[in-house]
């Protein structure tokens, strides 16, 4: 519900004119490159700007245009994604690049409508495309707009619903400057991340203070609503670290669940933090070693606590242990060659703190 309503242009005016006086250099910014842009705001997506840097850079300097990243093997783009978290946005990058070099001739669509076709690309990343690149005046909505439209405008409509998406979204547009569509964006955006904060918000020296609804109403604290509807479901894993020799035993993440396309240990999953069951090994480990420390790591939807052990295999069993794992899927990786794997956070951690 719209509680009130307020001078549309005087709003867009003092948001340019605050990030006039407070500009951010970060290196997509005044660039119309649409393959650097699109980088960057995949990247971007539920990520911290300092996180999401180093990762734009290091990108751009392997595939500095949209045909390197197109012909790079899907794995080494996991590993060069690895860390980032939400591994279906590097898919989705790969296979879009793949799409824009092979199928469009290395061309991006210049619209909205035409950049919302793209495999990963939604509304808000197609609007920031579509304004950055080509002009075209199409408001970005994510959390730090919602943020500053709802606590200045006084609008108390959930913002996780679909009508409170649209209703933001109607109201973004009515409000973008047709003449300077990118420059507005860039401004609330960077208003709401630096000035209209989720918490402690800088009201004091805020250009808005006299004429938003949240601070006159002392409603700063309630704005938005969001009604938190995830169920988080809680997962435990036992890794076994199989080595053998040179040799260890690693899991090609499949389709379907976490972590697609990803390399971890084998593992048995139980509803309990122990599993009630042991890894069916022919093989008898000359040594085993258990790890007290138990990890935990937090995804967007599930919650998962990990053990891990490791079992030392005789090097003379080499050859039974590739059968084993041959069945199973499984692959032998020399030693040398692990940090080349794209591995999830969870078990970059563990190898980190065990100097491997």
């Amino acid at each position: 519900m719209s509680i009130k309503h307020s001078d549309n242009q005087t709003f867009s005016f003092e948001i340019l004119r605050w990030y006039s006086q407070n500009p951010r250099e970060l290196p997509w910014r005044g660039i119309d490159d649409p393959y650097k842009i699109w980088l960057s705001e995949i990247i971007l997506q539920q990520t911290r700007i300092a996180q999401g840097l180093p990762y734009y850079e290091k990108f751009v300097k392997a595939y500095p245009r949209v045909a390197d990243l197109a012909i790079a093997p899907e794995d080494e783009v996991l590993r060069m994604w690895q860390g980032l978290g939400y591994y279906s946005r590097a898919r989705n990058l790969h296979a879009c690049a793949k799409h824009i070099w092979f199928e469009r001739n290395g061309e991006f669509p210049n619209t909205y409508q035409g950049l919302l076709t793209l495999k990963g690309v939604g509304s808000y990343t197609a609007s920031a495309i579509a304004s950055f690149a080509f002009g075209e005046a199409k408001a970005v909505v994510d959390g730090n707009v919602f943020r500053v439209l709802a606590r200045y405008f006084g609008i108390d409509t959930d913002i996780a619903s679909g009508r409170g998406k649209k209703e933001f979204e109607s109201l973004a547009d009515r409000l973008i400057p047709a003449d300077q569509p990118g420059e507005y964006n860039q401004a609330i955006m960077d208003f709401g991340s630096r000035q209209c904060l989720p918490l402690n918000p800088d009201c004091s020296s805020c250009p808005l203070q006299e004429s938003c609804f949240a601070f006159q109403k002392d409603l700063v604290k309630s704005l938005p609503v969001k009604i938190n509807k995830i169920k988080i479901k809680e997962r435990n894993f036992h890794y076994y670290i199989i080595r053998c020799g040179e040799h260890w035993v690693w899991k090609k993440r499949k389709a379907g669940d976490i972590w697609e396309g990803l390399f971890d240990f084998p593992q048995i999953e139980a509803s309990k933090k122990e599993p009630s069951q042991e890894l069916d090994l022919p093989i008898v480990a000359s040594e085993r070693v258990e790890y007290p420390k138990k990890y935990r790591h937090i995804l967007s939807h599930q919650k998962l606590n990990a053990v891990f052990s490791e079992m030392e295999i005789a090097e003379e069993n080499l050859s039974d242990l590739q059968e084993w794992a041959d069945k199973r899927n499984y692959q032998l990786v020399a030693e040398d060659r692990i940090d080349y794997l794209a591995k999830p956070k969870l078990i970059v951690n563990f190898l980190n703190d065990h100097g491997f």
